[in-house]
């Protein structure tokens, strides 16, 4: 089963609660924006425990440290529509966009070219208000955002 582990970050404003989400790199996401932004996570090996991956796999796809892990607030699992198994902490943080330096991933394209291309992990990454966040995320992780919203009520 392929696991994935990632750290929401959110931040309270006056207008409520904003999330960092960013946006699925690659040309398959390139157009999209419904479905197309997640939570920054990354798949992680058995042996590896799941809070150390989300902090690494933060790092990797953002190019940024991860804060500090003090309050960090768990939000559970959900199952993708794929199977990938998502476990995600909130840590409440901020971070400017602008900071960000996204890992990459290499990929044949075009399909059945033989030809190679290096593509952004996350293209964009933005800060999004709760109800904007659950019209553009994966679907799945809906769920993350609900948590969250429960326990900062």
């Amino acid at each position: 089963m392929r696991r994935s582990a990632g750290l929401l970050l959110f931040r309270r404003t006056d207008e409520g609660l904003q999330v960092l989400l960013g946006h699925m790199g690659g040309p398959f996401f390139a157009r999209r924006d419904r479905g197309a932004w997640t939570v920054p996570k990354g798949e992680y090996e058995a042996d590896e425990p799941a809070w150390e991956a989300a902090r690494r796999e933060f790092r990797e796809e953002l190019g940024v440290p991860p804060p500090a892990g003090d309050g960090a607030l768990p939000l559970g699992e959900v199952r993708q529509s794929g199977g990938k198994l998502v476990t995600v902490w909130a840590l409440e943080a901020d971070l400017d966009p602008a900071a960000i330096t996204p890992g990459t991933f290499v990929m044949e394209w075009p399909p059945r070219s033989g030809r190679t291309q290096e593509f952004p992990e996350l293209d964009r990454v933005a800060w999004f208000s709760l109800d904007r966040a659950r019209e553009v995320i994966v679907t799945a992780q809906t769920a993350f955002l609900d948590r969250l919203a429960e326990h900062s009520a």
